[in-house]
């Protein structure tokens, strides 16, 4: 439900305004035209969602990865029915999130720009710093020195900052009559000057085909720039990654059944392997020391294929069973093989008693962070699903978001947190006021913590590539 209110932008009467007064495509019928097919992976679809910038979402653009001509791509689209394509903080964030996609994968890049430029009331929260929106033209600058080819479509306003996105591309094409390009608009030209200017005479396609030169390509229409940057594509001589036709088998249960093993409570676990059954091509799974530290599964496996190392919780991250896990994970490493981490933090255990079970208790840390070390310096391919609760220091052993795995997905019953609320003592019934004001307190962090905690907070904020449905874990 959540996926279809994003997908209408910023609602029915915007897009009616954008593609009847307008007469602009909706980005999402832009990228229809542009892709080889309509299956693409979009990105955070959810980020933005229920922040404090009123409309959702409140990223304003589209990013993800999809196919142009055969070459793997990742788009960055400006959704101008929402506040008119104006760049937030939460877009910003977005961008760059695909920026470093693309150049950690060597993916060529499409810039699809109808944006009004930074929203001013933020611009603390989105201009200064380095990960803020300077670092978008940086970070072109650093792709085209890495040989990445960056290309973009002015298809609508491109004001302020969003105007250097299309100048710094290797090849740009602007639209006739809705594409438009200029660091300050008429508005301010009036402003500034008394003198009235059209946005065509400013900044139209013409000026900058014939005059400016900050454009390469025009186009009469949306139709003709989509077509243009086919035809630029096929002529950036970036082949595309050879791909062999593999036969592999399906599991041999229902993808479908992973609804029914998503845990809803985080008070248990559950036996990890009935989920690799239904990920795993013919539901085979060679496993690596399965009689030691069996609280995590470690083995190899193919998806579709391609053979990954797995990684995946199966109760509490005992001594052994990180000293297990820091091994294999130095083997896919060794061995060059992606490592598939499957997350969900066992209910907290109880604190030690004893000298013997705090003993106990810092050895298990001492492995733990053992195992963090192999992860962290591990030089292959990373991509963790959270598939129940991520808490704690468990989250950075099983490759949070901290430690830069390549890609992370939640499934919509995940929780990230610092720690589970559920887990928090109670504290004792006493006459003392003060002790009913802790009480009160501590039920408002738990609260707090609650809400904090859910998938869809997490996926807002961008702490995470998207929240996918379980059913579709192995096509994701």
């Amino acid at each position: 439900e959540l996926l279809e209110m994003v997908s209408k932008g910023g609602g029915k009467n915007a897009i009616l305004r954008h593609t009847q007064r307008n007469k602009k495509l909706f980005v999402r019928e832009r990228l229809k035209m542009l892709l080889d097919d309509e299956s693409f992976l979009e990105l955070s679809p959810l980020a933005g969602l229920n922040m404090p910038y009123g409309d959702v979402p409140a990223a304003g653009c589209l990013t993800g990865i999809g196919k142009i001509c055969g070459v793997w791509c990742v788009f960055m689209a400006n959704d101008a029915t929402v506040k008119g394509g104006t760049i937030y903080p939460i877009g910003v964030k977005k961008q760059l999130r695909a920026q470093e996609i693309a150049m950690q994968n060597r993916l060529l890049s499409v810039y699809l720009v109808d944006s009004g430029g930074a929203f001013l009331p933020l611009q603390s929260e989105l201009f200064p710093d380095k990960s803020h929106g300077g670092r978008l033209f940086y970070n072109e600058a650093i792709m085209s020195a890495m040989k990445i080819p960056q290309v973009a479509v002015v298809c609508g306003s491109c004001v302020a900052g969003g105007a250097y996105v299309p100048t710094m591309a290797e090849e740009a094409v602007i639209i006739d009559k809705i594409g438009t390009l200029f660091l300050a608009g008429p508005p301010l030209v009036k402003a500034a000057t008394g003198e009235d200017v059209s946005p065509e005479d400013l900044g139209g396609a013409k000026l900058h085909s014939k005059v400016s030169g900050c454009s390469d390509h025009f186009a009469s229409s949306e139709k003709e720039a989509y077509e243009c940057i086919r035809n630029i594509i096929s002529t950036l001589n970036y082949e595309p990654l050879p791909e062999e036709v593999v036969e592999y088998d399906s599991p041999l249960y229902s993808s479908d059944e992973l609804l029914g093993l998503a845990p809803r409570s985080h008070n248990y676990t559950l036996p990890v392997k009935l989920i690799l059954s239904r990920l795993m091509d013919g539901s085979r799974f060679q496993e690596f020391k399965a009689d030691y530290g069996t609280t995590l599964v470690t083995g190899f496996g193919h998806v579709e294929g391609h053979l990954v190392g797995i990684v995946a919780s199966n109760g509490e991250l005992s001594h052994d069973a990180s000293l297990k896990g820091s091994h294999f994970v130095q083997l896919c490493s060794q061995r060059r093989i992606p490592i598939l981490f499957f997350q969900n933090t066992a209910p907290h255990a109880a604190e030690p008693t004893s000298i013997s079970q705090a003993e106990a208790h810092t050895n298990k840390l001492k492995a733990q962070a053992s195992m963090m070390s192999s992860v962290a310096c591990a030089a292959v391919p990373k991509i963790t699903i959270v598939i129940g609760g991520c808490y704690g220091s468990e989250s950075y052993v099983m490759c949070g978001r901290s430690f830069s795995p390549n890609f992370l997905f939640l499934w919509p019953n995940a929780r990230v947190a610092l720690v589970d609320s559920r887990c928090f003592f109670t504290i004792p019934k006493s006459e003392e006021s003060d002790c009913i004001g802790d009480a009160l307190e501590l039920n408002h962090l738990k609260k707090k913590l609650e809400e904090e905690s859910s998938a869809f907070y997490s996926s807002a904020r961008l702490w995470d590539d998207g929240v996918i449905l379980p059913q579709n874990t192995r096509k994701v």
